[in-house]
């Protein structure tokens, strides 16, 4: 869900947490993270991650992109098949391929929440324009610009979108986006978590001021969290990467986490280890690491 760019400079080797248990788990960020700058997967990230599920080790994606923009590592998701997309509100099988996912878990944001969370975002900064992310579907205001590489289903108000008779109505509303031109990112997000409260979770995961808005206590952490008490893993056993503030809550939960060397301070702050940018495979320069020390 973002556009790349370098935040801090990378450094050259992974600055390695204190020893942890064996992981049983891997949970990677897309965007910035696993992915290249230009959306691509590299030869040696597929091949470490297909040497950490040989190895016992299960892989797990966790972005905040929507299924189906998944088609990017649908082909790597090996053998359970699932992801946690849109910054956890869903837990999607990729199995189907590109256009035949299925929703395993869904955490929706109620409707009457998101409306909240608009009519106080609107009040609170005026100039502030909406987009609606569905299971299937994709709404926007007719101001809202053109950030993604897709046609919206509809144009409209985000309150006509949202109302109970909106195309799409009997669809679950997994987050909203709402989008300034003017504000600085942090001071925009800083902002609107004071102004929404506890009504909705919001974090952003782009350059650019664009917030992204779920329902209450729904965050990468909390879908990963439910993901892995399923399969008896501890947050221990688990090892996170990320480089977006829309990683923090995982990178904090995760017993080891690593920031990439293009991330955000506060994904800094929040994980235990560092690695070495996106563009020089640093999911992959860890996992290489890991799998050495258990020979």
């Amino acid at each position: 869900m973002r556009e790349n760019g370098p935040v801090t400079s990378a450094t050259r080797q992974p600055e390695t947490p204190a020893a942890a248990l064996p992981p049983r788990l891997i949970a990677t960020d897309l965007d910035g993270t696993l992915l290249r700058d230009d959306k691509s997967v590299s030869e040696r990230t597929v091949a470490a991650l297909a040497a950490a599920e040989e190895a016992g080790i299960e892989v797990f994606f966790v972005t905040g992109r929507p299924a189906r923009w998944m088609d990017v590592v649908s082909d790597h998701v090996h053998g359970h098949g699932l992801a946690i997309c849109g910054n956890g509100a869903a837990v999607v099988d990729l199995h189907g391929g590109p256009g035949a996912h299925r929703f395993v878990k869904v955490r929706e944001l109620a409707r009457e929440n998101a409306l909240d969370a608009v009519r106080m975002l609107r009040e609170a900064a005026p100039g502030t324009v909406f987009a609606v992310e569905q299971t299937y579907g994709f709404y926007q205001e007719p101001a809202y610009p053109k950030l993604h590489m897709e046609i919206p289903d509809n144009l409209a108000p985000a309150e006509q979108l949202l109302a109970p008779d909106a195309p799409g109505a009997g669809e679950p509303v997994l987050k909203i986006l709402a989008f300034h031109h003017e504000l600085d990112p942090d001071a925009f997000l800083t902002m609107a978590r004071r102004t929404v409260g506890d009504r909705a979770t919001i974090t952003r995961s782009s350059p650019s001021a664009l917030l992204e808005i779920s329902g209450p206590g729904v965050s990468k952490a909390s879908t990963l969290e439910l993901c892995c008490a399923e399969r008896g893993i501890s947050p221990e056993e688990v090892v996170a990467f990320g480089d977006m503030p829309n990683d923090v809550e995982m990178l904090t939960w995760a017993g080891t986490s690593y920031a990439m060397g293009n991330a955000h301070p506060a994904v800094i702050a929040a994980a235990s280890g560092r690695t070495v940018a996106n563009n020089e495979d640093g999911v992959a320069v860890v996992i290489e690491k890991i799998l050495a020390e258990r020979l």
